[in-house]
């Protein structure tokens, strides 16, 4: 279902009523990206107030990480099927209302909850944004121009965060939580006016509760498994039940989702290669860079001693590097596609890695961390844009929600599985008493871990550059409304597949191409 600010190919110009309704959408992944990194940096001063265990406090970072996991396949689905613009606004209401508690209460447990509610509205809005932008923008480089822009503001929300959170934590911890209500209250003022109705899909053939219930749980149980394994232990039978269960749930889940006629995940959409190598490489992308800036901030403040705020402004040239390539990344994926651009981040990624294993107990920032945060920054700015328009393109209207919050989940998963995956291995090169050397050696491994994960990613791209042909790629597999022309599958079917090129240039979408659908059956 498109919307009236509906951009056509053949536009080059945006009014300043679309500019209004991106710029909305962006303060929204802005203050994800702001939140996510902020509570960090003020953990130690919210321990001390609010006399909080070590464990207590790390609930404070993964109840959001639950929620947001957990719930992002629902809120995704959602989106498609109650309107994004609703879901998109009515989450976002709900964001502004959890900052404020969560900069109010005075224990540990409301501070949590504020945490999980945060997350869980933020399942909502991330995907209900991003199928915003890819139904209001035209596919082709007026949705590629939007979509760096898009996800430029989460890395430079992510990198803000760690500054702001330095010079707010002086004052207090509070400010940092409450920071981001007054600009969710701007940003859903501003929405009400300028994001456009959409409608609710009328052709869904009802709602698949099973599906949420499973789908849902699964991905609870499993972000939370993950998160308490290197605390409970990955070998003991607590972790090994959960990571059974999850296998269970999973199963069962997608027994479900093969046969409801409409399905939560329409799994056809993983008989594109492309869609495939998107959700792998966003789970590389993210999970290897989570890790890595865990270990960096133990590396700086526990053995070098650095300040959060010298933490943060050793991290600020990757993120700068981000926000001034903002504007060209799209034109840059009009020319060259989203493989070539993914698989050149990634290699500047490993090669980051790689360099800032050379780090010692005096390091020159110059000749050592600069050079690794540049890389990074590079690769950031060249794969997450990218990941967004591979996993969105080919994927008709009232599925974008779905494949959005596919993609998100892939980045949250990732993101928890691998950093506690690393998290154990340096717990394994340690102990208690070791000499600064000796705890500097039992980061490393770590760091070989990040490095090989980042590798991995790169790999499963260069197969789409090995099997990619030069006008022609499979898009994603979209299914089309019951009732339409026969060919197309319904009910359980997996749908159709789009035959066009959607990590190429965006040749395809000039005015009058047109897309030959193939049926694909499960």
């Amino acid at each position: 279902m498109t919307s009236p600010l509906t951009t056509s190919a053949s536009e080059t110009r945006w009014t300043p009523r679309l500019w209004g309704t991106l710029l909305v959408l962006c303060a929204a992944m802005f203050l994800d990206a702001l939140d996510v990194s902020m509570v960090g940096v003020a953990l130690p001063s919210i321990g001390t107030e609010l006399d909080l265990s070590t464990s207590t406090l790390q609930w404070i970072v993964s109840g959001y990480i639950l929620g947001y996991g957990g719930l992002l396949l629902l809120g995704g689905r959602a989106a498609d099927l109650l309107g994004r613009r609703q879901v998109f606004l009515v989450a976002l209401g709900v964001f502004a209302v959890a900052s404020l508690l969560g900069g109010l209460v005075d224990s540990g447990p409301l501070l949590i909850a504020s945490r999980f509610i945060k997350g869980l509205s933020a399942a909502f809005t991330a995907p209900a944004g991003l199928s915003i932008i890819t139904t209001t923008f035209a596919e082709g480089p007026l949705r590629n121009r939007a979509l760096s822009i898009y996800t430029t503001c989460a890395a430079t929300g992510f990198s803000m965060g760690l500054v702001l959170s330095g010079l707010l934590t002086e004052a207090s911890w509070r400010l940092t939580m409450l920071l981001p209500a007054p600009i969710a209250v701007v940003a859903l003022l501003a929405g009400l006016r300028l994001i456009p109705r959409s409608e609710r899909e009328k052709d869904h053939r009802g709602y698949d509760i099973p599906g949420a219930v499973l789908g849902t749980a699964s991905m609870l149980l499993l972000v939370f498994t993950v998160v308490q394994a290197p605390e409970a232990g990955w070998g003991t039978a607590r972790t090994l039940l959960s990571f059974a269960a999850v296998a269970v749930l999973l199963t069962v889940f997608v027994a479900v989702e093969r046969r409801s006629p409409s399905p939560l995940i329409r799994l056809g959409v993983l008989r594109s290669g492309s869609q495939v190598r998107a959700q792998l490489g966003a789970m590389a992308f993210f999970g290897s860079y989570v890790g890595f800036q865990f270990l960096v901030t133990l590396y700086m403040q526990s053995l070098l001693g650095w300040s959060a705020l010298h933490t943060a402004l050793a991290f600020l040239p990757a993120g700068a590097l981000v926000a001034l390539s903002s504007t060209k990344v799209g034109a840059v994926v009009d020319r060259f596609g989203t493989p070539r651009l993914i698989a050149a981040g990634f290699a500047s990624m490993v090669v980051g890695y790689a360099l800032f294993l050379r780090i010692s107990l005096d390091p020159g920032y110059a000749t050592v961390i600069l050079p690794t945060m540049l890389l990074i920054g590079a690769a950031c700015a060249l794969v997450f844009p990218s990941l967004n328009i591979q996993a969105t393109n080919g994927v008709d209207d009232h599925e974008q929600g779905m494949v959005s919050g596919l993609l998100n989940t892939s980045v949250q998963v990732g993101g928890a599985v691998f950093l506690a995956v690393v998290t154990a291995v340096v717990t394994a090169n340690s102990h208690e008493g070791d000499s600064p050397q000796a705890v500097l050696d039992s980061y490393r491994p770590g760091l070989i871990v990040v490095t090989g994960i980042a590798l991995v990613g790169l790999l499963i791209t260069l197969t789409g550059l090995r099997t990619r042909r030069p006008q022609e790629s499979v898009l994603v597999a979209s299914s089309a409304p019951a009732g339409t022309a026969s060919g197309t599958t319904t009910g359980a079917d997996l749908g159709s597949a789009s035959v066009s090129t959607p990590d190429a240039p965006a040749a395809d979408s000039a005015p009058g191409a047109e897309k030959e659908r193939v049926a694909v059956r499960d």
